[in-house]
């Protein structure tokens, strides 16, 4: 294949309405894949980064870094993938490959930084486009497999959602015997839940209402609290061995870190566009831990996609076509979605 444009949906400008064009795609090179995507999920942070909510962007932007496809085209040097192979493609697609961080297996914390799927520049100086697009050239070494159990639309979310939350979940040793609650449940927490409930831990969901109640127990937690009621944070005082708050707006640290257990930890994987407040004193007193997590290595992200197949864990989605994507942004953000929207590529 040589350098080609694709269909895909892009955003012209900044805040601007996701639109159909075509983006060119680099040749396949000695150690690339081509992938034929079948579907890509809408994420939060494609719609930070669409209207400039995490800084000044690239555009054209064609976001979607929640890739599921099938192996199209192989380099001469590929070894690790063949035509057919059902691929999957996260939220980077190259780093520096030599930093201490890359040689560990954790690529995402590249000093350099790693290479974004879409808005960044790769090693040429050419924008990264991403999955919301019909076909996509990966280094093999970036791209993981999917196992057959997977169904590809149910997988693409955990190329995203299901690594964020399965790296801290492994981090902070989340299983029996451990108390987790997840913060949010939406697009990130409904798969914190599967996840964490499937290591064995008693998982309780934070919730702004008691609206998603049912669904929250059917997907693994075995209480759910709603937060508008102040009384919450009195009953749950010093319960958890580790939160995982995955809402992407600012919230009270301070009452989160009050129903930690001592030596407990309140994780972000939501990245609020805004800065937030903290007491110091909410961390010294039970020397509680204030953390983050990002993602995770293309190690991790494949040892986690073996897990949710092992364990029968795909994502809760919403299939829609392309041309329903600035809908579907809009839903997002009423957090009207249960409880991730895939778009189906072949409709882009």
């Amino acid at each position: 294949m040589s350098v080609t444009q694709v269909a895909a949906y892009a955003a012209p400008a900044p805040k601007a309405p996701l639109e159909r064009t075509t983006v060119p795609r680099r040749p396949v090179g000695e150690h690339d894949v081509l992938i034929d995507i079948k579907y890509a999920g809408i994420c939060h942070s494609d719609i930070h980064q669409v209207r400039d909510g995490w800084g000044e962007g690239i555009y054209p932007m064609v976001p979607g870094h929640e890739i599921a496809g099938v192996v199209a085209e192989v380099g001469p040097g590929v070894t690790k993938f063949a035509v057919g192979d059902r691929v999957g493609v996260g939220c980077f697609v190259d780093s520096c490959r030599v930093c201490a961080y890359c040689r560990a297996g954790q690529e995402h914390f590249c000093v350099r930084g790693a290479t974004g799927t879409y808005n960044a520049l790769d090693k040429n100086g050419d924008p990264t486009y991403g999955g919301y697009s019909t076909h996509v050239v990966v280094d093999e070494n970036y791209t993981v497999r999917i196992p057959d159990a997977l169904p590809l639309d149910v997988a693409a979310p955990l190329l995203c959602a299901g690594i964020t939350l399965y790296s801290p979940l492994r981090h902070w040793q989340a299983g029996p015997g451990k108390k987790v609650a997840v913060v949010g449940l939406g697009g990130l927490g409904h798969m914190g839940v599967k996840i964490a409930a499937a290591l064995g831990a008693e998982v309780t969901v934070l919730s702004q209402s008691l609206r998603k109640k049912e669904d929250g127990l059917k997907l693994g937690a075995s209480h759910y609290y709603a937060t508008n009621d102040e009384t919450t944070f009195e009953k749950l005082a010093g319960s958890f061995d580790l939160i995982l708050s995955t809402v992407s707006a600012p919230i009270g640290l301070d009452a989160y870190l009050g129903l930690l257990k001592v030596d407990g930890a309140l994780v972000n994987v939501g990245a609020p566009e805004e800065p937030v407040a903290l007491n110091l004193f909410s961390v010294i007193a039970g020397r509680k831990t204030l953390a983050g997590s990002m993602i995770g290595g293309i190690a991790e992200t494949q040892e986690m996609l073996d897990f949710c197949a092992a364990h029968g864990l795909g994502a809760d989605i919403e299939l829609i076509t392309a041309d329903q994507v600035n809908e579907a942004y809009e839903r997002v953000l009423a957090s009207d979605v249960r409880y991730r929207f895939v778009i189906d590529a072949s409709t882009i």
